[in-house]
């Protein structure tokens, strides 16, 4: 009987062979990721930066980092689709009072670096920078729940104050220069309207339509359009991802052209580099390995998900395999390096990369995916 019930399983088989129905090697873009992992990760930094003495502000508050701080604020809310049930972990909490707190006394707290210990104009340049920064970040917790809060009002008021009404800057906000890509350079102002876009987009009970900031978005937009066209390609990338729920922002051509160059940039395991996102030059001439790098490739994916690039495609199929096979099985997150120096991966700033790429990776890898 069991002779003859092989023989018989094997003529399935070999039937299957023949008509092409049989089970080929599994779709690697079906591997699955370790979510839990990545947010521990997430968590254990945020609890880390929260407390790190050069964090430290007056007021009893912390400085809110774009590599560490913002990345986990807007990665938060996808905890819902890998984890089923969202609840608000003690980081996260203390995160959000830090900004409530630093919103609801705007006028009281010190910009994050004082001209007086900084220098001109280092004052200007933080206040633009956190306003932003806050405004996206209780946005987005908003979003989450449909209500815009009075504290995001307050955010989103303080963040339209700061904006440039004439220059160079016309429509965007003075943004903190320390010479260190890819957030405080002398082109991280276009993060800084990009990320001020989404904002926008994100807050709840149709903000953006609001009558009354619609001179401010509409300068926002101009200056969003010109950097899509003459910006480095990590710009070009943050403006489509920034705008990809504003109107009259990029026309379609505009889209195609930031998609088109970032495909042809990819590597061929799916992956991409930061040597190839804009012209960085580190700090040490150390040379950036043109080998894919876990922040390159998540917020290039994140972008090009994000404004509208279709997920069946061989490019994204493969961007999402590199992903999921390149998280770090012990830790759980992404590993990245800077394009500012080569650092010690150990060391608290050398890890600053890496959590970008984390909360980047995580909000790439939680988009619906077809």
């Amino acid at each position: 009987m069991r002779t003859r019930l092989t023989l018989c399983l094997s003529a399935v088989v070999v039937a299957g062979l023949i008509l092409g129905a049989a089970p080929g090697p599994p779709d690697p873009t079906a591997r699955n990721w370790d979510s839990a992992a990545a947010w521990r990760y997430l968590e254990d930094r945020v609890t880390f930066w929260q407390t790190w003495p050069s964090a430290q502000r007056d007021h009893d508050t912390a400085c809110v980092s774009c590599h560490t701080i913002l990345p986990y604020a807007i990665a938060r809310p996808a905890r819902q689709k890998t984890a089923g049930v969202f609840t608000g972990t003690a980081g996260e909490q203390r995160m959000l009072a830090n900004v409530a707190r630093r919103v609801t006394m705007w006028r009281d707290v010190e910009p994050f670096y004082p001209d007086q210990t900084r220098g001109i104009p280092k004052s200007s340049e933080s206040r633009g920078t956190e306003s932003v920064l806050n405004a996206l970040i209780l946005s987005t917790r908003d979003e989450a729940s449909g209500t815009l809060s009075d504290e995001t009002r307050l955010a989103l008021a303080n963040m339209w104050a700061l904006q440039m009404r004439t220059g160079s800057l016309k429509g965007g906000w003075a943004w903190l220069t320390f010479g260190l890509e890819p957030w405080e350079g002398p082109a991280s102002t276009y993060f800084g309207a990009s990320i001020a876009a989404l904002a926008i987009a994100r807050a709840p009970g149709g903000y953006a339509e609001s009558p009354d900031i619609q001179p401010q978005l509409t300068l926002l937009k101009d200056y969003l359009r010109a950097g899509a066209d003459t910006e480095s390609l990590f710009n070009k990338l943050m403006i489509a991802w920034g705008s990809a729920q504003l109107t009259g922002v990029l026309d379609a051509s505009q889209r195609k052209r930031i998609h088109d160059a970032a495909i042809a940039l990819q590597n061929s395991d799916g992956g991409w580099s930061m040597a190839v996102l804009a012209p960085w030059k580190r700090l040490d001439n150390t040379t950036i390995d043109t080998g894919s790098d876990g922040f390159a490739t998540a917020v290039v994916t994140l972008a090009l998900l994000a404004s509208g690039v279709a997920t069946p495609t061989p490019a994204m199929r493969a961007a999402r395999r590199w992903l999921v096979s390149h998280q770090d099985p012990t830790s759980g997150a992404w590993p990245a390096m800077s394009v500012n120096r080569l650092r010690d991966p150990a060391t608290e700033p050398g890890k600053f990369m890496t959590d970008a790429a984390t909360g980047y990776a995580v909000l790439a890898l939680t988009r619906d995916w077809k």
